[in-house]
């Protein structure tokens, strides 16, 4: 009995004519993948930037509110209508932050002064002001 070869020579074309055709397909494949991602991410992106127009529109609208106007006024600029008396109450809000109440606030020099002290100091051959008073 005669062993036949493995690959017979339409085995071997066919094989040929497989891979070709799954090379001219791998471009195409591959730029409707791609092109189906953007199309994902420009969907989100035009998501945002309705919700954006929406969260701008609303806020023009509220901007449109003469009573709104007022009250805004009011409590960011303490005006006060013609014939009322207004209070403005201080309180711990008013003074937080501000240094008032006795403690010393720690002034750091500007970056180019600091810099040019430690240029000075590797000149010298001392250490930098802020070294030497920590240290």
């Amino acid at each position: 009995m005669a062993k036949r070869p493995q690959l017979t020579g339409r085995a071997a074309i066919l094989a040929i004519v497989v891979c070709a055709i799954a090379m001219s397909l791998a471009y195409p494949v591959r730029a409707y993948i791609e092109q189906r991602r953007q199309i994902s991410q420009l969907l989100q992106q035009q998501t945002r930037e309705l919700e954006a127009i929406k969260a701008l529109d609303d806020r023009r609208k509220q901007l449109q509110d003469p009573g709104y106007i007022k009250r805004m006024a009011r409590e960011r600029l303490h005006y006060c209508d013609p014939g009322h008396k207004c209070y403005v109450v201080m309180g711990k809000q008013a003074t937080e932050g501000k240094g008032t109440t006795g403690e010393k606030k720690v002034v750091r020099p500007p970056w180019y002064e600091t810099l040019w002290e430690s240029v000075e100091a590797a000149d010298t051959g001392k250490g930098h002001k802020a070294a030497e008073a920590t240290g």
